[in-house]
């Protein structure tokens, strides 16, 4: 039994190149995001990776990057579930701000804290807490079985959905997750032991 799960961060958006806030926002894929995602997809084909189902976001980046990569290992029409249980975390007040204009208005280390700490949320928005607080229940509840009944699954998301996924994967800690730090368009590709923990990790870099 395979028990597959990939998970994969969306191509660069218009936002992450402009440098700005962008939580639930939905800006567009640039063209080197449109590029990371089908590159995501060459090389999963190239593991001989099919899937069974997957699952995405209710924002439009990392739905195009989910389709962008069917389409690349030949499987344009599979199965896809769509929840804002997987969405971005929201960012609150800070959403469409750039980041540098953000330090210059609260300084470094507030919005070092907002961003790097495990449980301050910025002002109007939530934490990477209040974002394993709503992803992994849905993980749990979703995703989890159909991996462990032998499924192949694929996850296209967000930087800060798919570290809580990954904070529970890789048995990261409030202390040690901050410091991680997902790739756009990389794909990570897990299998899972009976119990439901990880038998084998493989990171898809060039």
């Amino acid at each position: 039994m395979d028990r597959l799960l990939v998970l994969a961060r969306h191509g660069q958006s218009e936002w992450n190149l402009k440098n700005l806030f962008t939580g639930w926002k939905d800006p567009g894929l640039t063209d080197l995001g449109i590029e990371e995602a089908r590159t995501a997809g060459h090389r999963l084909k190239e593991m001989g990776v099919q899937f069974d189902v997957a699952f995405t976001s209710v924002l439009g980046r990392a739905q195009h990057t989910c389709k962008l990569i069917l389409e690349e290992i030949g499987q344009p029409d599979l199965k896809t579930f769509t929840d804002q249980a997987l969405n971005e975390r929201d960012y609150g007040d800070l959403s469409g701000l750039n980041k540098d204009d953000a330090r210059a208005r609260w300084g470094e280390e507030q919005v070092h804290l907002w961003r790097r700490s495990y449980d301050v949320p910025p002002p109007g928005g939530e934490s990477l807490k209040d974002t394993v607080a709503r992803v992994l229940p849905y993980y749990i509840r979703e995703i989890l079985p159909r991996v462990m009944r032998g499924e192949r699954v694929l996850v296209a998301a967000h930087g800060n959905s798919l570290r809580a996924l990954v904070m529970v994967l890789d048995g990261l800690t409030p202390k040690t997750i901050p410091s991680l730090e997902l790739a756009t368009g990389i794909p990570l590709v897990y299998r899972l032991n009976a119990d439901t923990t990880v038998a084998d990790k493989k990171v898809l870099e060039g």
